[in-house]
């Protein structure tokens, strides 16, 4: 009874930490985001770029976090939030460097001689031979994100994002040496 008045009068801490962030402006809160979220930021990173890009967009996401942190709503998910604030910046430095080319979803790769047993840096190369949208959408349903997740973060309807996790999945069956199963 007495640790249920506590409660009442003791305000209990809130697991959105971009919130809190957002409403206060504490960097304490932007340091539990940072612990949070900045492996599974810079993994996601990686996995669309390379070691030395996704080391600077991740950078340039937190301080786009800390410059647009009024622009959060407490509904939204915040890892979402933070991933698709990270994705913009990369598309903006592939640009930049005139690099991003939005292929097809259904660009017909070659396939990759593989082993018996599963071959990390195959299936690391045949990944990276993904086009960007549908290694993006692999990426990030990996990460954890549902549907809604990755619809919200790369700004794409709901069909998009599933036919672009079928192609990603067929695409990698091929280059992996695996039989395309039709259904």
């Amino acid at each position: 009874m007495l640790t249920s008045l506590k409660s009442w009068f003791i305000s209990q801490p809130s697991d959105d930490y971009l919130a809190d962030y957002a409403k206060s402006g504490d960097n304490r809160h932007l340091t539990k985001l940072v612990t949070l979220f900045g492996n599974d930021l810079y993994h996601y990173l990686v996995t669309q770029s390379n070691e030395q890009l996704a080391f600077d967009i991740s950078q340039q996401t937190w301080l786009k976090v800390m410059e647009k942190r009024h622009h959060y709503q407490g509904q939204n998910n915040p890892k979402a939030w933070l991933f698709r604030l990270a994705r913009n910046a990369l598309i903006d430095e592939y640009r930049k460097q005139q690099r991003f080319v939005e292929l097809e979803d259904d660009t017909a790769i070659a396939p990759l001689r593989t082993e018996q047993k599963f071959d990390y840096a195959a299936f690391d190369k045949a990944l990276m031979q993904l086009s960007f949208v549908q290694r993006e959408a692999l990426s990030l349903q990996q990460e954890g994100f549902s549907l809604e997740d990755i619809q919200q973060i790369t700004q794409s309807n709901h069909e998009t994002v599933k036919t672009r996790l079928r192609y990603a999945k067929q695409n990698l069956k091929t280059l992996l040496g695996g039989f395309d199963e039709k259904a």
